[in-house]
């Protein structure tokens, strides 16, 4: 592993390459090995040739040879000379590099592409939220930032995290109390969750966090299964997409009424 997303939250500039811990079961196939299989699979459903490949440490290895501390500098890294420092190497303070990475003909951050404004004529066009409609949008706390951590005791103790936040206005137009189970309902899907008044959330505006509701089949992860909840995944719609073409996972609008 050579972590390409989170070095860039570092505040020193350090690089690592971690070996596998364990070997590979026979017959298993790595990560990229799958994705590069589906992607010959659809190239081959669709009729397009699927452009040539490499493995993700040689995409890595030519990577650093070929950036600022590579084979033109004094420390010449490379992949098999992170070998010799399975820990990471402090390669010394952060240096800016923001001028250097910008390949507009302008130097400066293009803030307001065509390709972004054009997108604003779509979002414009799409019809408002109906007077009986809220908009659902997600949120994370830190002890379940992720649902594989719902299956840690010490991480789902204490009070719960899983409700619908909502706002007294609304749940009072809905006929609401603070703690009741409600059914959430968009053009998708429905669920079924507490709802929690909530002062911090704009009116108009709800919030279920997401990588709730283990107990449903095939969920082997015994603590998880025992926890309350829903999760918001069943609730995205896949017809919103942001300017990317990325599912839009906030401002879905739902329904909300008692259970």
């Amino acid at each position: 592993h050579y972590d390409a997303t989170f070095n860039l939250l570092a505040v020193r500039n350090v690089t690592r390459f971690n070996q596998p811990v364990l070997p590979k079961p026979e017959g298993a196939l790595h990560d990229w090995e799958i994705f590069i299989g589906l992607a010959k699979a659809y190239a081959g459903r669709v009729g397009v040739e699927l452009k040539p490949t490499m493995p993700p440490q040689q995409m890595m290895d030519l990577a650093l040879r070929h950036g600022p501390y590579g084979d033109k500098s004094e420390r010449k890294l490379s992949l098999s000379a992170l070998e010799d420092y399975p820990h990471g190497l402090d390669l010394g303070p952060l240096k800016p590099n923001l001028t250097r990475r910008l390949k507009t003909p302008s130097k400066r951050i293009q803030a307001a592409p065509a390709l972004m404004l054009d997108d604003l004529q779509r979002f414009a066009a799409e019809p408002q939220t109906k007077s009986d409609e809220l908009l659902l949008i997600g949120r994370r706390h830190v002890r379940s930032n992720n649902s594989w951590m719902h299956n840690y005791q010490r991480l789902v103790k204490g009070k719960p995290r899983h409700q619908l936040l909502m706002h007294p206005a609304d749940m009072a137009a809905r006929t609401l109390q603070d703690g009741q189970r409600v059914r959430v309902h968009s053009r998708v899907g429905v669920v079924e969750v507490e709802a929690l008044a909530s002062e911090e959330m704009m009116p108009g505006v709800v919030s279920l966090p997401h990588g709730w509701g283990h107990a449903r089949p095939g969920v082997q992860m015994d603590i998880a299964r025992q926890q309350p909840g829903a999760s918001s995944n069943d609730l995205t719609d896949e017809r919103q997409l942001d300017v990317s073409g990325n599912a839009a996972l906030n401002g879905v609008p739902v329904q909300v009424s008692a259970a």
